[in-house]
């Protein structure tokens, strides 16, 4: 055991594998440990609604590593059910305890990821164990659900939350065969992005059979343990199952704990780097704050992807090396039933709240030259500069053709590409698969 290169990595989803897979790349003499507090690691929580919807049959087919096949392929020993408690930066001493002994015991480290990720946000009036209400941010959540509604007759579902995991899940218990009510704080489901894209998004719930009450608040009536129904706008509601879906934060208690600095969204402080406040302390994941590529400013964007690129920054420079990460440009998708939404940088209200001086131009199109029996509308939003016509935002709900519109539209925003270059673009055409003229042209012709 060479305790002169030590490196512990807390966490074992997204970053922590990558981290601790690039670290002992980059240091094959270093010993590299990984402790989960879970009983999973390297799991494929983006696709947790598509397994309860079915469409994965299995949910080992989401754990891609278990702890033997970690060490055996990766070179690094990994312990899961152990939950690190405590980190003495002065020492460089961590405290972990086997959650399933109780035991604690103290591990020295050299450098230390930390690798934490984020925390599904709780209803404060629900903060106790109610055995009919559920988050989906882990496997482990999703074999409570599973095992809740198994023998059951699942009639009706209500969820909480009208974001990405909210939206997802909504498909997948109506695939099940549940009435499924979407209860929102704000008017439209998709708060974040802008009203044109949100209503398309409505007009696409209440396709499906999905009632959405927006705008408003719930009074939620326990008893014992569990919700005995809701009341919203003055009606008494029950539901088979309720499932929060508000949102998620950072999971930094144990950084906190350490006095590493934080930030305005309660992510850790990195550099580009990935290094914490501490130089022998990096983090990377969900529970960090990048750098907005159209901004330029310090924000929170918790995806799965990102999440990868950072850790193997932070276990390559935990190991040595001299890695740098970029600002970020957000570019995220969602499958809502038949339809694919696709945001890229910022939506209006967030251009707003910046003080950008900007206009927008948006279309609907067909996607497929319209003799095609495939054909569909598209709908299209590009958010630029006023004077400098650089794109800050862009959104798009379609079929799968958006998700090339988002990359493209990233591309872009990260080269700094000009909207109206979009009319300029040779884009391609068979009448089977694409339009004869695209969507981006016809968005960067009203542009230009």
């Amino acid at each position: 055991m060479n305790a002169n290169n030590r490196i512990i990595i807390v966490g074992g989803n997204a970053a922590g594998p990558a981290a601790a897979a690039k670290a002992k790349r980059q240091n094959p003499h270093a010993e590299i440990i990984m402790f989960e507090a879970g009983e999973f690691i390297s799991t494929g929580t983006c696709e947790l609604p598509y397994l309860l919807k079915g469409d994965i049959k299995n949910y080992q087919d989401i754990v891609f590593f278990d702890p033997e096949k970690f060490l055996k392929e990766k070179g690094v020993k990994v312990y899961i059910n152990h939950r690190v408690e405590s980190i003495d930066r002065r020492k460089k001493i961590i405290k972990v305890k086997n959650l399933q002994d109780g035991s604690v015991v103290e591990e020295k480290y050299t450098k230390l990821v930390l690798a934490t990720g984020s925390k599904a946000k709780t209803i404060p009036i629900l903060s106790g164990n109610l055995t009919n209400l559920f988050n989906l941010k882990s496997v482990s959540d999703y074999l409570k659900i599973k095992k809740y509604i198994e023998g059951k007759s699942l009639n009706n579902v209500l969820i909480i939350g009208a974001g990405y995991i909210g939206l997802e899940t909504a498909e997948a218990f109506v695939n099940l065969g549940a009435k499924v009510t979407i209860l929102e704080k704000a008017e439209l489901p998709l708060p974040l992005v802008d009203d044109e894209l949100q209503r398309l998004v409505l007009e696409t719930l209440n396709k499906n059979g999905v009632e959405f009450i927006g705008g408003t608040d719930a009074e939620f009536i326990t008893e014992n343990d569990r919700i005995k129904h809701v009341k919203i706008e003055g009606r008494i509601k029950e539901y088979d199952l309720y499932l929060s879906s508000i949102g998620f934060e950072p999971n930094n208690s144990l950084a906190i704990g350490a006095q590493l600095e934080i930030g305005k969204f309660g992510g850790l402080k990195v550099d580009n780097k990935m290094r914490t406040s501490d130089p022998n302390i990096y983090a990377a994941g969900d529970n960090v704050e990048i750098v907005n590529k159209v901004t330029g400013k310090k924000d929170y964007i918790p995806l799965a992807t990102y999440a990868h690129q950072q850790g193997h920054t932070a276990g390559a420079n935990a190991a040595g090396g001299n890695e740098r990460t970029r600002p970020i440009v957000h570019n995220a998708a969602v499958k809502i039933f038949d339809k694919a939404v696709c945001t890229i940088g910022l939506s209006s209200k967030q251009a707003a709240d910046h003080l950008y001086k900007f206009e927008s131009v948006s279309k609907v199109v067909r996607n497929l030259v319209g003799v095609m029996p495939e054909s569909e509308k598209v709908f299209g939003k590009i958010i630029y500069e006023k004077d400098s016509k650089l794109i800050l935002g862009a959104s798009f709900i379609g079929q799968c053709e958006v998700i090339g519109f988002g990359n493209i539209i990233s591309l872009m925003i990260k080269n700094k590409i000009k909207a109206e270059e979009l009319a300029s673009v040779d884009y391609n055409y068979t009448p089977p698969l694409s339009p004869f003229i695209n969507l981006l042209s016809v968005l960067g012709r009203n542009i230009k």
